[in-house]
Formats: structure tokens, sequence, C-alpha cells
């Protein structure tokens, strides 16, 4: 079967090959068959790519340890999910997984839009399979996923592999890799179709309401995947935290960040015809964006627990990136005459400089993750020693920043198009500042004195009246004119403009999550000792250890020490932290005990036995407001759902006038 899972590979190389020729050949020749031909080339490449998938899980599941790719990544004791999620726990297997993704997402760009944008379509053909022909390239000359172990010159099966990395061996490490994927291939196709629209000239912004949709949906599986990914480093970790600025963390980030600068300034260039070049440069750095991060991750040129080790394929990731950087940035300049705005910016206090001031804000925070992230790379590059860069550089940098961005969501709802009068920021302001006043006014006297999180809850407070606000007046509004009830007329409001309503709730979703980040700099951390039946105190929870208990199954050992949580005397929960020792990979990985609720989590991570086993040593934290980022992320996503959901049509009527009643009949002359 590997045979044919390499064979199907080769195939969708040289069919990929073909499409980009056939392509650009038959829009140079005016040659339509040739276009023709292309496209189903591209149907054809994901086909092949789909067998080759099939036959690699299908020999992860079957336990084919023939195959290097198998024995490095799964063995006979891991349950049948994780065999499956083996297909992109390996180098090999998730460029192949990548593969598949952007082969998918180019067959359904291509079908929905044969018989748009003819003029437009085979560059957008051209430069999806161009990038798939790199990645198709890779697995199949570079890193095969169908590789056999040899000994001498015949082919050996090892009998059992090595098993999944612990660390993956979780429900939230099942799902976050394809989410994340998701969002780093979609990107492609909005990238395909600016670049394809800026080098063939078309006119008006087709491009953008055919990709917005796409970009939106996208954007929210790229969101998911971060968010996932934050979940899985809070429960199996074991740090104590959710967000380390880890490298490979940040290459997720960077593109999340400049795909909602894009989705902003989007509708800039929709209803005013301003930012062409804005969007034109977001969303070709989202798509280098997500190369990058694929660099960073495939590579082995950052060290990080998410990070694969060095492996050959490093050197063809960097020129490939190099190599599209710099086309994109010539077809932009090349090109700068066609991204003329039609209109100028009228006022500083205006809606449209909301959404300049946004973009700047975000790109700011972009470049210091970025330079955060590869300014260690470079400094090994050039001196040869090894530097890293903190958290606490991140958090210096991007506190500030987040802050004002924050700002900016909440005046975005308050400030008019083209100019605002005073009188008008007077009444729009008045509301929703006064809210966040009392909010740290508040905080201040109940004791919080750390100034960045009273901004940061000021603000929190200031974002959410103004867009209840935003909710309360165009509802009253319908209220009034169409006889409805409150909450009917709010869902009637909504479905009125999804768009708008929809991207409230997604900003009410990042509000959520900023109360749960900003809950951080309450945090309590301590390390302690308990033997069986003693008690402790940590905050205003108690704690006793009940009972160390051991156990097995054939793919680990585990020992899971059982807590029991009080609280003003009273029982409120039972915690049951586990570390795992894996059998066939020999590590060990710890699994955390939480007690959730709105205003804190109690996180406990039982750490071992002491050497004369006297005593349990586990790690304590009490984590504020953490669940509220959680929270904020179902809003987020439902806000999103909405923003996709075609907004309702409004019937109009045609106004008619009576201008007068004829007394005598009308009479025809022959």
């Amino acid at each position: 079967m590997e045979n044919i899972g390499a064979l199907s590979i080769l195939l969708a190389f040289c069919l990929a090959a073909f499409s980009v020729v056939a392509a650009i050949a038959g829009k140079h020749a005016r040659r339509p068959f040739l276009v023709v031909s292309a496209e189903r080339a591209v149907y054809a490449v994901w086909a092949l790519l789909t067998l080759a998938s099939a036959v690699l899980v299908s020999l992860l599941i079957q336990g084919d340890y023939r195959l290097a790719y198998v024995a490095s990544h799964t063995n006979r004791a891991m349950p049948t999910v994780y065999k499956f999620t083996a297909w992109w726990g390996g180098q090999e297997g998730s460029l192949l997984f990548w593969s598949w993704l952007l082969a998918t997402y180019s067959a359904i760009a291509t079908y929905t839009n044969r018989r748009k944008f003819r003029d437009m379509m085979p560059v957008v053909v051209a430069i999806l399979m161009t990038t798939e022909l790199f990645f198709v390239g890779l697995i199949t000359f570079v890193a095969s996923p169908f590789q056999v172990l040899i000994a001498g010159r015949g082919i050996i099966d090892v009998g059992d592999g090595q098993g999944l990395s612990p660390l993956l061996q979780w429900w939230t490490m099942a799902i976050h890799p394809p989410f994340l994927y998701l969002g780093y291939v979609g990107f492609t196709v909005p990238f395909a179709f600016a670049m394809a629209s800026l080098v063939t000239k078309q006119p008006g912004e087709g491009w953008i309401h055919t990709t917005r949709r796409w970009a939106i949906l996208t954007w929210l599986f790229q969101s998911t995947g971060i968010l996932l990914g934050m979940g899985w480093a809070y429960t199996v970790l074991g740090w104590g935290g959710y967000w380390g600025w880890d490298p490979v963390e940040n290459a997720s980030l960077m593109p999340w960040i400049t795909a909602t600068a894009f989705l902003h300034s989007v509708m800039m260039q929709e209803k005013k015809g301003m930012m062409k070049v804005w969007n034109m440069v977001l969303v070709s750095a989202t798509f280098l964006l997500s190369i990058l991060g694929t660099t960073l991750t495939r590579t082995g040129l950052v060290s990080s627990v998410h990070a694969f080790a060095q492996s050959p394929v490093k050197p063809y990731f960097t020129t490939f990136i190099i190599t599209a950087t710099a086309l994109t940035a010539f077809a932009v300049l090349r090109n700068l005459p066609y991204l003329k705005s039609e209109v100028k910016l009228e006022s500083v206090v205006s809606r449209e400089s909301g959404f300049l001031f946004n973009n700047l804000i975000l790109l700011a925070s972009c470049f210091a993750v970025l330079w955060g992230t590869l300014f260690p790379v470079l400094m090994e590059a050039l001196t040869g020693e090894k530097e890293t860069i903190d958290a606490p550089y991140y958090t210096r940098v991007n506190v500030p920043v987040a802050l004002f961005l924050l700002f900016l969501t909440g005046v975005g709802p308050l400030i008019a198009w083209r100019k605002s009068s005073l009188n008008s920021l007077k009444r729009a302001f008045l509301v929703p500042s006064i809210a966040g006043l009392i909010v740290i006014a508040t905080l201040a006297i109940s004791g919080i004195h750390h100034l960045a999180a009273l901004i940061s809850f000021g603000l929190c407070a200031f974002v959410f009246v103004s867009i209840v606000a935003e909710f309360w007046k165009g509802s009253r509004a319908i209220q009034a004119k169409e006889k409805l009830p409150l909450p009917k007329a709010a869902f009637e409001l909504t479905w009125r403009n999804t768009r708008r309503y929809g991207g409230y709730l997604v900003h009410m979703g990042i509000v959520f999550m900023f109360i749960g980040f900003t809950g951080s700099a309450f945090n309590q951390h301590d390390t302690r000792n308990l033997g069986l039946g003693q008690s402790l105190r940590f905050g205003h929870y108690g704690l006793k250890l009940l009972s160390v208990n051991d156990g097995e199954n054939p793919n680990y050992e585990l020992s899971r020490a059982v807590l029991e949580v009080s609280r003003a005397g009273k029982v409120v929960d039972q915690l049951e932290p586990e570390i795992r020792f894996y059998k066939s990979s020999q590590q060990q990985n710890s699994f955390v005990g939480i007690r959730r609720r709105l205003n804190e989590d109690l996180y406990v991570n039982y750490s071992g036995v002491m050497p004369d086993n006297s005593k349990a040593i586990f790690q304590l934290y009490i984590f504020p407001l953490v669940s509220w980022i959680w929270i904020g992320y179902w809003v987020l996503l439902f806000g999103t759902v909405i923003c996709l959901i075609p907004p309702k049509a409004r019937l109009i009527y045609p106004r008619t006038e009576v201008v007068g009643i004829a007394t005598t009949p009308a009479t025809v002359e022959s």
C-alpha cells in the first residue's frame, strides 16, 4: 500500500506542475481549453492527495511498522483516535496533511468560481498550485511519509512503534492542529485572489466580495486553533499558564493579527474605496506569516515544545518564503498606481481614521512579536551565540498596545463616518465613559491598585456599554417603528445587518477575553508537600491529601493523587491530578486538577513524591477570572457565525404618487 501512497503523491506533484503551466499558458495564449484543463488538474491533485492520505491513515491504524513514520509515531497500545491524529503528529505526515488541506481549499475555490472572473481565475489557479507544488514536492523528494525501514537489502518490520509524543495524547491536541492548519492554509485563497486581481488589474472590488466570507471563516479557524492550544497548555503542560510567548505560539498569533487588521480595513475598501494598499499588504502579510509559522514549526529553526526537530526541509522553506516575499513585494510596488484610493480621509475624528489607527496598532503589535521571535535566530546566525527573549519583553510591549486596541474597539461604534461633531462625540462617549470610570473607582476603593489592571477593567466596561448601547438604540428604533417585542426587535436588527452586529458580538467576546487576561495580574502560586491525611491552607482553600493511587494500562503507568478541597470548613470539590509514564517512549507527562469557577480557578499540579516517599509534591495556583477567556471564545464564535449569515433582504417598494383623477374619459386619436 505504501507504493500506492507514494505514487499518488508523485502524480499529484506532476499534475500540480501541469496546472501551473497550463493556467499561465492558457491565459497568455488565450486558449480556454488549457485553462479548463488546469482547473481539472486541481481536482485531480485533490483526489490523489486524498488517496495518499487515506493510505497513510490506514497504515497508521493497522500498525504497519515497516514504515518509518508509523514506527516513529504510533504503537500497538495507543487508542485508535491517537493513531489517526498521528497523521499530523510528525513532520512528514503533517506536511501531507497541509498539502491535502491546500488541495481541498484549491478545489473548492476553483469549482465555486469557475464561471466568475474568467480573466483572473488562471492566475488564481497558478498561485494556488505553485504553493501546492512546493509542499507536495517536499513530501515527494525530501520528507516522504511512506519511507520504509531497511536493514541491509531487505525491508524490516520492527514489530511495534515508539508511540505518539505524550504531549499530543490529549483530546484538544486531536483537534488543535487541524483547526490551526485550516487557518494557516486557508489564508492562501484570499492571497491568491488578491494577487490575481492585482496582476490582471481587475476593476472594482470583486476579489474582496468573493473572498470576504472565506477570510472570515479562515480567521475563525485560526482563532479556534489558538484557543485550543491555550487550553491544551493550561491543562496538560502543568506550568500554570495558557500562553508563554513561545516562538511557535507567536507564529500562530502573527497571521491572526494581520488577518484581524485585514477584516477591519477591507470594509473601508468596500464602503469607501479606501485602504486598497493596506488590504493588499495585509492579505499578503497574512499569507507570508502563515508560511513563516509553518517554517518555524517544521524546520527546528527555533526551540519550542511545539516544534519539530531539525530536518532537511529547512533550506527549502527558507528559499520559498524569501522568494514569495520578494515576488509579492515586486507585484505590489509595480502596481501601486492601480491601488490608488478613490476617496481621501476627511477628518481625524471619524470612523475611517479609527480603522486606520486600528491597523497601525495591530501592525505594531505584530512587528513586536515578529522581532522578539526572530531576534534569537538572527543573533545566533550573526554571532554564533544563542540569545533568548523572555516573556517580560512581550508583556512590556504588548500590554499598552492591547489596551489601546481595546479602547479603539469601544470607540469605533461611537464615531460617525466622514466626520464627527463635538456635540455628537459628547453624547456618544458620555455613558460608556461614566461606566468605565465607575468600575475603576469601585475597584480602586476595594483595594485593587494595579494600574494596568484598573485601566483594562475600566476599558472593558467602556467597550461593553458602548456595544450594548448600539444594540439598545437599534432595537428600540425597530420596536417603536414595527411594534415588536424588544427581544424580537434585537433579533431583527441583527438579522438585517449581520456583519455589523455579528462584529459587535465578536468585540464583546474580545472584552470577555480581556477580563480573563487581566485576572492574571492577581495570580497566586506556591509549592507545598503533603503526606497522606495531611492538610494545608492555600488562599481561602483547604486541601487534604486523601490517597495516592497507582495504576497502569497497555499504554502508560500512572500515579494519581486524590485531594479534598474545602472552603470555609465545607468540602466543595475533589481534585485528581495525575502523572503518566508512557512505556514505549519512556516519557512522563502531567495532567492537572482544576476547580473552575467564574471568579477563579484552583489549579493543582502533582509533581511526584519526595525521595523518601514520605510526602507528595504539589504546585498550587489560583488564577482569577481565567474562565472568562473560554467564555469569550464562545461569544466570539457565535458572533463570527452571525457575520457569515447573509443579511435579511428587506423589500423596498417603489414610491407611488397620485397626481389627479380624470373626470372625462380618455380618447385615442386614430
